[in-house]
């Protein structure tokens, strides 16, 4: 009865050391005396067969992988470095483990090679402004080899990209010059319209020459607004009044009526001429 006993604890350890816990994140390959089960143990308690059974835990949780900074040069001649990062995940398990001898470590040089292929590829522009694109040739790249190795790529992204000094300070007065053209370009623009403006109100104040007095008065009120300001004025505008009465009577002069004017005001007939018969006071 106590070697029953005996045999039968003996036994009960033997299975105890068997007894393996798989996490929620892992997946459980087990491998019996060298060969891979086509079954894949679940997160649980699972049983193996002592000295017989080895399992192997691989984790199927997202991978963020930075991507180290890989220089090369664009389509367009322009040296940059660029960084990335990569997500994935362990799909299959058993193609994790036994088609790749380190998944994690080939996705990262696949990821490498890929990125320096993307960037001869591309040009400066695409780079900067258009990595959506970019993105999904990287994905496209990277998702024939990881298939094959039982991984799934969710998602890569290019980071940062780094442009020398020399590319910056370029950059940097291409973008000032054309702010400037177009600052130019607007002023140009509104002195055109501000022009054609002042020409409609100069000939809307050429038909009534009063405004032209008016316009002064406002100005004058205008700049009087502010108490710390003095208004001179070089002359009053009465004598602009003068003036436009001189010009009226020079502009009748020259139409004939002038000297009919003259005479009904009393000036002097001009001298007879010698030899001349004078005229008929009747």
């Amino acid at each position: 009865m106590a070697v029953v006993v005996i045999v039968a604890v003996v036994l009960l350890l033997w299975l105890m050391t068997g007894v393996r816990v798989v996490q929620q994140y892992e997946r459980g390959v087990v491998f019996r005396l060298g060969q891979v089960l086509p079954q894949v143990r679940e997160p649980g308690i699972t049983l193996l067969m002592p000295l017989v059974d080895r399992m192997r835990k691989v984790n199927v949780q997202v991978v963020t992988m930075p991507v180290p900074a890989q220089e090369g040069i664009t389509k367009d001649n322009v040296s940059v470095s660029v960084d990335a990062v990569l997500y994935f995940r362990v799909m299959d398990p058993i193609k994790a483990t036994v088609d790749v001898q380190n998944y994690a470590f080939a996705m990262l040089q696949v990821a490498q090679t890929s990125l320096r292929s993307i960037i001869g590829k591309s040009e400066l522009d695409d780079l900067l402004s258009g990595r959506e694109n970019l993105h999904q040739g990287l994905e496209v790249m990277l998702e024939s080899p990881a298939t094959g190795w039982g991984v799934h790529i969710d998602r890569v992204e290019i980071k940062d990209v780094s442009l020398p000094d020399s590319m910056k300070r370029s950059m940097a007065r291409q973008a000032e010059a054309d702010r400037e053209r177009r600052a130019r370009i607007i002023t140009a623009d509104g002195e055109f319209q501000a022009a054609a403006k002042l020409s409609e109100a100069a000939a809307k104040m050429a038909e009534t020459p009063a405004a032209m007095q008016l316009r002064l008065l406002q100005t004058v009120v205008e700049v009087a607004a502010e108490k710390n300001s003095t208004l001179v004025l070089p002359f009053p505008v009465e004598l602009l009044r003068f003036f436009e009465a001189s010009a009226a009577r020079v502009a009748g002069g020259a139409d004939g009526t002038g000297g009919a004017d003259d005479a009904a005001a009393g000036t002097p007939a001009p001298p007879a001429v010698p030899g001349q018969a004078p005229a008929d006071r009747n």
